[in-house]
């Protein structure tokens, strides 16, 4: 694809949920357009790893004539939590930001499922612009208007629906990810591929490490294609009342894997086993060939992705899936696949199918 900008659009049911995802290269500049001439004031939340690129984006903003402040959260899913919230409320309150000002977050997905919801309950609504810096929050979490933190009982169990006013997936960030966490980030780019576009399946095979190298034209392919995925669905469904919950494939599994973890492995790894996880699943209802459920196993195992977890942990897996938002009340629900980029629904009214699933991907 060129090596210009790529404007992806996102359209709602209102005109102010419509937005772009721009992607391409040294994207900073564009920054102030995005936020609009009405906005003054701008509070970058950022991780403590990227304090050097929240002070340049700051720098950025107020060479803009802009006035920028940032406010500092823990590293990854530590900062979902509700007392990083009230911090930033307080930041907010304490700095009188009105509806008229703004938040850009800088960082990877927790941090953008943070701030946006920050920006969703300060004053019922603030404009934001994510700023993504990992793979995962390019082509997941900073597309689509989810917010979320996480509970005791659970992932992303407390959040609300607020889409951004923009998103700038800067490529120039992944230089500078570690390997691990951009071959994690690939386990949601293998679901929009097997849900929507087997296109990008086919460049992971054709050459998985390319595929999974920044700054390869593969690689800007496949994110472009996974958040044009995104972009398709959301418009269709922004509050998750029909086939955005196909976004969810593999998910299930992995929000509860990451709760027993105590969110210590990466969402992209625990997103792999889940992927897997529904294939067979859906293998063992009929629902899909053997050869797609392999196929599963073996695009994720060429990327260096786990594919089984530990077999004492199935009760308290089942328990953690029991509090999925796709549950309805006993009711487990799951996202599978009736054949290649034909994604549907599965209501399980019996535990011992999932536990026959399970012992084929248990280790």
């Amino acid at each position: 694809m060129s090596s210009a900008s790529t404007r992806i659009s996102v359209t709602g049911t209102a005109p102010e949920d419509n937005y772009d995802v721009v992607v391409g290269e040294q994207l900073l500049g564009e920054l102030p357009g995005l936020l609009g001439e009405r906005v003054r004031k701008v509070l970058i939340i950022h991780p403590r790893a990227l304090r050097t690129t929240g002070d340049t984006v700051k720098s950025d903003l107020e060479a803009a004539g802009l006035t920028a402040m940032t406010a500092e959260i823990p590293d990854a899913e530590e900062g979902k939590h509700i007392e990083v919230a009230s911090f930033c409320w307080k930041v907010l309150g304490q700095n009188d930001y009105t509806r008229s000002d703004a938040i850009v977050s800088v960082g990877g997905g927790a941090v953008s499922d943070l701030a946006g919801f920050v920006a969703a309950t300060w004053l019922r609504g603030l404009k934001v612009i994510h700023v993504p810096t990992s793979l995962l929050g390019m082509v997941d979490a900073a597309v689509g208007g989810k917010t979320g933190i996480n509970t005791a009982e659970g992932k992303n169990l407390v959040g609300s629906f607020h889409p951004p006013a923009g998103v700038l997936v800067d490529l120039d960030a992944l230089a500078t990810l570690p390997p691990n966490e951009l071959v994690t980030g690939l386990a949601e780019a293998v679901k929009c591929g097997f849900i929507a576009d087997p296109r990008i399946l086919e460049i992971i095979e054709a050459d998985p490490k390319v595929a999974s190298t920044a700054g390869t034209p593969e690689l800007r392919e496949i994110i472009e294609r996974a958040i044009a995925v995104k972009a398709k669905i959301v418009s269709s469904d922004l509050r998750e009342a029909g086939q955005r919950e196909f976004l969810n494939y593999g998910h299930t599994l992995a929000h509860s894997i990451e709760l027993a973890e105590r969110y210590q492995m990466r969402h992209g790894a625990a997103v792999s086993i889940g992927l897997v996880f529904a294939a067979e699943l859906a293998r063992s209802m009929g629902r899909i060939s053997d050869e797609l459920a392999d196929r599963h196993r073996n695009i994720l195992e060429s990327l260096g992705l786990p594919v089984s977890y530990r077999r004492d942990r199935w009760q308290s897996l089942l328990d953690g899936m029991r509090r999925d938002k796709k549950a309805r009340g006993d009711l487990l629900r799951f996202v599978v696949l009736d054949g290649l980029a034909k994604p549907g629904m599965l209501e399980v009214p019996d535990t011992s199918l999932l536990f026959a699933a399970y012992q084929e991907i248990a280790e």
